[in-house]
């Protein structure tokens, strides 16, 4: 009988009956006594400021139609996204910190780049993964009160938010699966990643990307991702086709040796963003709140020299800034 709490199914390819893994074996997993190494070791550390303003915050428009593209980032993994009509948000933290308690663990160094009353009625929320800087609990309850959708998330992530949110709409689906949210068809995709609540869950729910299939381009959504030999982005291609768009963490990946199974560095956000065949990103999951060691305005300088190591130009792929907006007019642009 399974002892997991939150999903029960058929073992699958990466489904054991009681856990998730990824195919083939490769475990993401580090013990705690590799955690304890990892926080004895980490001295000397760059310190981050206090505060470190991302731009004034953004007004949304209530929709964006037809092929226009608008995605406003709000800070760490939370973006807005806005086309054909539809209104996404993924991963949404509007607390102060990301931590099972109020009063302590990472906190915010920068205000939200939207202000939560500023935010338009919503379709549905897409929801990577259980950890608390991805799934918070008080922000989904208010989005239930105040802008309530439907939340799409992977299996077992629904009944984790049945228990803390009263009547809320979590549906939750498997690597491969897809569903339609308003012309919109949202497909869930693999991740080199992991998941845990609390100290006994480890990989009890299941985590995911996402790619947006729209009739103007597609977007790809990497979630929290190692990159591990580069086959899952490749293979998303080959499934997908090029992005219009793709949204690609670049933070939190220090240090490599506890990290590199979970996290990218700049530098394979680069492989990520050319193995998707990307038309233009935005990379996210920095600046915000302090997970791991390297200095905060790292990610976006490493970037900088990642991309022109491969010939990309800067502007196809920014750091995104809490309240920066990428907005296209249509897509593919019409010729002149």
């Amino acid at each position: 009988m399974s002892r997991n709490p939150y999903y029960s199914g058929p073992p699958s390819d990466h489904f054991n009956g009681e856990r998730f893994f990824l195919p083939g074996g490769r475990s993401t997993d580090k013990s705690r006594l590799d955690l304890l190494r990892w926080r004895f070791r980490s001295r000397n550390l760059p310190e981050w400021p206090k505060i470190y303003p991302g731009l004034p915050q953004d007004r949304p428009p209530q929709r964006v139609e037809g092929g226009a593209l608008r995605v406003t980032f709000v800070g760490h993994a939370t973006f807005l996204i806005q086309t054909q009509g539809v209104n996404f948000l993924l991963d949404p933290v509007w607390s102060e910190r990301t931590s099972p308690l109020s009063f302590a663990g990472p906190k915010r160094v920068n205000p939200p780049g939207i202000a939560f009353e500023d935010l338009p009625p919503l379709d549905a929320i897409l929801l990577t993964h259980n950890h608390y800087d991805h799934m918070d609990v008080a922000t989904l309850a208010r989005l239930k009160r105040e802008r309530p959708c439907p939340i799409i998330t992977p299996l077992g992530n629904d009944t984790i938010l049945r228990k803390v949110i009263r009547q809320v709409d979590a549906r939750a689906f498997d690597w491969g699966d897809s569903v339609d949210v308003g012309g919109v068809r949202v497909h869930l995709t693999p991740a080199q990643h992991w998941s845990a609540r609390g100290l006994y869950d480890r990989r009890m729910a299941l985590w995911c990307g996402f790619v947006l299939e729209t009739g103007a381009g597609k977007i790809y959504i990497a979630g929290d991702t190692g990159y591990g030999d580069g086959h899952l982005f490749r293979d998303i291609f080959v499934k997908h086709g090029a992005m219009r768009l793709a949204l690609l963490p670049i933070g939190a990946y220090e240090p490599r040796w506890f990290m590199r199974e979970q996290h990218v560095d700049p530098e394979e956000a680069v492989r990520m963003f050319q193995d998707v065949d990307a038309k233009a990103a935005l990379g996210y999951h920095w600046g915000t709140f302090r997970l791991t060691d390297e200095a905060i305005d790292e990610p976006p300088k490493r970037l900088a020299i990642a991309l022109e190591r491969a010939g990309i130009a800067p502007e196809r792929f920014r750091a995104a800034r809490p309240g920066e907006v990428f907005e296209e007019a249509e897509y593919p642009p019409t010729s002149s």
